[in-house]
Order: structure tokens, then sequence, then C-alpha cells
């Protein structure tokens, strides 16, 4: 099955490029791969949250930090399908790297980059299973909660 029927098939439409907020371009193709730029969890323009991820008030909840990580896999992906001509060329994923600005307490890292592991493999099946790196640091851009940056395979 294509990823665009895959996509229709989920009910999954993806966003619009996001435009980059400093000096760079929101993916690249070297070879057969397209790197995306780290994506940040921006819908129709704008955070849905800021802040870190841990448990406790004024902090990010991490399930909504995991929401927002899959929000950044679906914006990586519409940034490398815009750069290659089309989400069909995506052939796999082949590298994930999420990072989660949390506070020093919090380890659950790889529970809330599964939000944009667990996206790429419902639209890519076997082709979405990939290495990976979930990472905790003090801030990100905008004071997003998370960041995901994405390698793919393209034919």
């Amino acid at each position: 099955m294509s990823v665009s029927a895959r996509l229709t098939e989920l009910g999954i439409r993806l966003p619009g490029v996001v435009p980059p907020v400093a000096a760079y371009i929101p993916a690249t193709v070297h070879g057969d791969l397209v790197y995306t730029s780290g994506q940040l969890p921006m819908r129709e323009g704008a955070l849905p949250a800021t802040g870190k991820v841990g448990e406790g008030e004024g902090l990010v909840d991490p399930a909504a930090a995991k929401d927002y990580a899959r929000t950044c896999a679906l914006n990586a992906i519409a940034a490398a399908a815009d750069v290659v001509g089309g989400v069909d060329r995506l052939a796999r994923v082949v590298k994930v790297v999420g990072f989660v600005s949390s506070v020093p307490e919090f380890t659950g890292q790889p529970g809330v980059i599964n939000g944009a592991s667990e996206v790429l493999g419902e639209i890519f099946g076997e082709a979405g299973r990939h290495a990976r790196s979930a990472v905790g640091v003090p801030v990100l851009p905008l004071d997003s909660p998370v960041e995901v940056e994405v390698v793919f395979a393209i034919v």
C-alpha cells in the first residue's frame, strides 16, 4: 500500500510545511536520503504548549508531550515529502532523533518520543521501524516541549 493511501486509510491529513524560524531549510536530500530539520509541534503556525515536560503543576504533561511528538513526526513527513515530490517517494524511516525539554528528574523521554515512532509505524508499517534517540534537554527553540528530526530513505 502506498504511503498516500495509508494516510487516507488512517484519516491523517498532513499539515503544510512549517516555515523555518531561523537560517535553515525544513529538509534536504543527499543521495537516497532526506534529512529533516528539527520539527516543532507547530499547528497552524503556533505551538500548542510551551515549557518543560514533567509531572506537576505548571509542567507539560507527558501524555500531551507524546501527542506533540506525533505532530512533530507529521510535520517531518510533510517537510520531507515537499522536497522529494510527494509522500509516495518516502520508502522507509531510517532514524528518528527526539528532544524533550524536561525537568531534571523526568526520565520518560523515550515514552514521549514514542508519539513520533508510533505514528511513523502506523503510516509506514514495517518500513516505519527505525533507529532512534530520545534525549532530555534543558530548553528547545521557542520554549517548545519537544522537537523531532527524521531521516527517510527515498525511491
